[in-house]
């Protein structure tokens, strides 16, 4: 039988003591950005950015990343990521950062993607997992929220989690990620 393994990528001053490796896995949340911790907010920022860049093809690496296929499957995909990504600049605005609208692409987005209640609660107690740990003040604000608003760019439809989380194994309650390990060719 294979061993499922999650996908986790690198990121510089991104590493979470509780992701295996000190990889930080890229989350490109469905849930709304006033959900998140700074740490989350600022994270969701620098990977949506990396996402633009490898939809815009002026990156080699990451190209077939799973969490990348909701916005390849729009008509513009350049365009939905820029809406992505202005919601996370919004909400920074709110909060008081700094954030550089300036890197968000030109194009919007106009329309709504949708995605599963399924996938957004899995998120959301996914959320609540790292929060609980690293936001412990935040985590008691947010706990008592049952079903988190989606982010702006999401329309929840009726479903369960997305094929992608479970080949990530953390589909089925108990599912454990691990790290890929490369081969040798």
């Amino acid at each position: 039988m294979r061993k499922r393994c999650a996908i986790f990528l690198r990121l510089p001053g991104l590493a979470d003591k509780n992701e295996p490796s000190s990889f930080a896995r890229v989350r490109l949340w469905t849930i709304h950005p006033k959900h998140l911790d700074a740490k989350g907010l600022v994270a969701a920022w620098r990977e949506a950015l990396l996402a633009q860049k490898v939809l815009a093809g002026k990156t080699r690496g990451y190209r077939n990343h799973p969490q990348l296929a909701r916005f390849r499957a729009q008509r513009d995909p350049q365009a939905a990521i820029a809406g992505f990504l202005a919601a996370l600049h919004d909400e920074a605005v709110l909060r008081g950062y700094a954030f550089d609208a300036t890197k968000i692409g030109a194009l919007r987005f106009t329309g709504k993607i949708a995605e599963t209640d399924g996938q957004l609660l899995h998120e959301w107690r996914h959320l609540l997992r790292k929060l609980k740990v690293r936001a412990p003040k935040f985590y008691a604000a947010q706990g008592a929220i049952k079903r988190p608003e989606p982010h702006p760019l999401f329309r929840i439809v009726k479903g369960g989690v997305r094929e992608r989380e479970k080949a990530q194994g953390e589909g089925e309650p108990g599912g454990s990620a691990l790290p890929c390990r490369r081969r040798s060719m």
